[in-house]
């Protein structure tokens, strides 16, 4: 697709970096079906349209998420290729008949038990809710995510940061609030509507605005990354870090101790938040809290969020991100131990701070990082290994916390070790430097 095509955006009358931050932003907001927190208020509905136990449905989460991730390098070396353009397209209309087959799955279950003349529908459930779970979570946590965060690295370099925070402000409230909001709208819709009316809004409303304002990057439209000029305010303009002096290849990247600290920190929040969003509703259970209650913990969890994302934006311009990402694996450690005790209001306190803080270091750092480690030419691919990474783990959190749960009777042991892992790849972190040099 050409870049001036339908319009040209060098001449717009802004630089066209600020646009691209507005749709990436939305970009990442409109992959929450296919992410765990969109997913999490579905559990339920599915369990009793199925059959299936949690943790069955656990299992075909981990099976369809862990699947999905080892395919994500071939997204990303997709996206280098083609562009961000034709790949948001794709993955927007991908989600979007995702979410029409899995609001009727259940029922595809059915007949495919009675023409097989099967004793039960529960083997045929499994299988397409696996199969289910491959599309959404490739289509929707995986490439949509990828492109559009991967797009938003390439229009920007000093003001990388503060970019990244602007976005981290609207894209954590979006992902802490969107249990709740997608509660009232089962309320409303029903499961299955539900999932039908945002397979309209992502496959139409996405896929238009993908194709309307999504460029891959500067160059191509005749513009420098950052603007026109340098930044202005005294409030971004102090210290910021120099140009990105080298592009390494992926296999470069790979040996890198920064490459795999970064990813096995983001994959610890990936892990451990996915498996606590995914059972919200029976932990709070658990813990002697009703469904609406214990789902309303997300929106003051939005406000640290919200409030942590553009704070690391702006000292992710200036600071060392290894310190970034050590207080990122602190605070999801207290947000954790406070989930295990959630029947204790201070305790609740501690985990809607401790996840909220955490969650929108990552939402910052997952997007900063990367660019101002290894570059921009071969971004995509390298990207596409971190996001299998964390995808794997994401995979894992739901049945870790599952198991725990089916062998204790409580999630508060594997909430125990979840605790644990952030602190242990702090070690990792320590002695992690910059790539650039």
């Amino acid at each position: 697709m050409q870049p001036d095509f339908p319009f040209p955006p060098r001449k717009l009358p802004v630089f066209y970096g600020w646009v691209i931050l507005i749709v990436t932003t939305v970009g990442v907001i409109m992959s929450i079906p296919g992410q765990t927190a969109g997913v999490s208020v579905f559990t339920d509905p599915l369990l009793a349209a199925t059959g299936l136990s949690r943790l069955g449905l656990s299992n075909a989460y981990l099976i369809g998420t862990l699947t999905s991730g080892l395919l994500l390098p071939l997204g990303g070396v997709f996206v280098d290729r083609f562009g961000a353009r034709l790949t948001v397209i794709g993955a927007s209309v991908w989600l979007a008949m995702t979410l029409v087959y899995l609001s009727g799955c259940d029922r595809i279950a059915q007949w495919l038990s009675r023409q097989l003349s099967l004793e039960s529908s529960l083997p045929a459930a499994f299988a397409l809710l696996c199969l289910g779970f491959i599309s959404l979570r490739f289509s929707g946590q995986g490439m949509l995510t990828l492109v559009s965060r991967t797009t938003l690295g390439k229009w920007f370099d000093r003001r990388r940061g503060m970019a990244s925070g602007t976005a981290g402000i609207f894209v954590s409230f979006g992902f802490s609030a969107a249990p709740l909001l997608l509660s009232f709208f089962i309320d409303g819709f029903g499961w299955r509507g539900a999932w039908l009316s945002l397979a309209a809004l992502v496959g139409l409303g996405m896929g238009s605005l993908g194709w309307l304002f999504y460029r891959d990057n500067p160059e191509e439209c005749g513009l420098a990354m950052d603007g026109p000029s340098p930044p202005s305010s005294p409030l971004i303009s102090p210290s910021l870090p120099a140009p990105t002096a080298r592009d390494f290849t992926r296999p470069a990247a790979l040996r890198t101790l920064a490459f795999w600290a970064v990813t096995l920190a983001l994959a610890s929040q990936a892990l451990t938040i996915t498996g606590i969003t995914f059972h919200i509703v029976d932990i709070g259970a658990a813990a002697g809290l009703p469904q609406k209650q214990t789902v309303a913990i997300f929106l003051p969890i939005a406000v640290f969020s919200t409030l942590t994302g553009y704070l690391i934006g702006i000292l992710s311009d200036r600071a060392k991100l290894r310190l970034l990402f050590i207080g990122m694996m602190v605070f999801e450690s207290l947000g954790i131990l406070g989930m295990a005790y959630l029947d204790s209001w201070p305790m609740r306190l501690v985990a809607i701070a401790g996840l909220g803080i955490s969650g929108g270091c990552f939402g910052t750092l997952s997007t900063v990082t990367m660019p101002r480690y290894f570059g921009r030419l071969h971004l995509g691919a390298i990207v596409g290994v971190e996001m299998m990474v964390l995808v794997i783990a994401s995979a894992i959190g739901p049945s870790l916390l599952a198991t725990f749960n089916a062998l204790f009777g409580s999630y508060r042991l594997g909430l125990y070790v979840c605790a644990a892992i952030p602190l242990t790849i702090i070690l990792v972190l320590l002695p992690m430097r910059n790539p650039q040099g």
